[in-house]
């Protein structure tokens, strides 16, 4: 069995382990969506529907000042061109921080395109896309954001995909003042979420549905203008944690492999040079 083989049996294996039993009713508030959002299984599980009047979405009830997110998602089967299914992070205000997991569905068939972004001071235009290795509308799999202050990254299933450095020394914004709230929703974007509007959504296959479950939040919490790691920093290893030899093989990997979009080579967008944080990205 091959490296990468092994690496991503164990990594479902300590999915399927690791992953705690997190109570939904405690951790978030279904935000909108008039009842298409709905806590089963005494809060271990979550469902969001999208039909042709409404999609819907939950929040995180603390904030927090850096951190490491998981979410366990099953996305929206069969034809979902048209919906985006998203899990991400946002802080508040006109010029607010973001870092992003977007789904966006697709014709049977089809591949979903993995969207990533991240915004510093309402300023985005960082976005790498990816297609994934396994159908993630068939089981639920692991999505993580770790954020600290000197990098973040979104890993799958334990795997590497982006990593975004804090590159201040070069003149780049970086989100590391403003507290953020863990954000999920399903809704239909069906003006650019699938070839660019191409593709409209099929409202007779409504409602759609994409399922959550496992949420594990450990950061920073932050409320009343104070953060509970101002006096101390956490003990858990996300707050200092880097990318080592290993997961940087793990990252080359998947972007050599199932990256289809780079902001960094997108050398039309920048003609007067790529961002100057592409030059030292992994």
């Amino acid at each position: 069995m091959s490296s990468f083989k092994i690496f991503f049996f164990s990594a479902l294996l300590a999915t399927v382990f690791s992953a705690s039993a997190a109570d939904f009713n405690s951790d978030v508030n279904v935000a909108w969506g008039n009842g298409r959002g709905k806590i089963l299984n005494n809060g271990q599980l979550l469902t969001l529907t999208l039909d042709k009047s409404s999609g819907s979405g939950f929040q995180s009830k603390a904030e927090y000042l850096f951190g490491k997110i998981d979410m366990q998602i099953k996305l929206v089967p069969g034809n979902s061109a048209g919906t985006v299914t998203t899990f991400y992070l946002k802080s508040e205000g006109s010029t607010w921080d973001e870092i992003d997991f977007e789904f966006l569905g697709n014709m049977s068939g089809d591949p979903y395109t993995l969207h990533t972004n991240v915004y510093t001071q309402g300023k985005g235009d960082k976005e790498q896309q990816f297609h994934l290795w396994f159908d993630p509308a068939a089981n639920f799999h692991t999505y993580s954001i770790l954020w600290n202050p000197q990098r973040i990254i979104w890993t799958v299933d334990n795997s590497p995909i982006r990593e975004f450095k804090n590159s201040e020394p070069l003149g780049v914004l970086f989100p590391k003042s403003k507290p953020m709230r863990m954000y999920a929703s399903l809704w239909n974007a069906d003006d650019w979420a699938t070839r660019g509007g191409l593709v409209k959504t099929d409202w007779s296959k409504a409602p759609f549905v994409a399922s959550y479950r496992h949420i594990k939040c450990d950061g920073c919490v932050h409320a009343n203008g104070r953060s509970s790691c101002s006096s101390t920093r956490p003990t858990s290893n996300w707050y200092t944690q880097q990318m080592d030899s290993t997961s940087q093989t793990r990252l080359r990997w998947v972007q050599k492999n199932y990256m289809i979009y780079n902001y960094c080579t997108d050398s039309k967008r920048f003609p007067q040079g790529i961002p100057r944080e592409c030059a030292t990205s992994a």
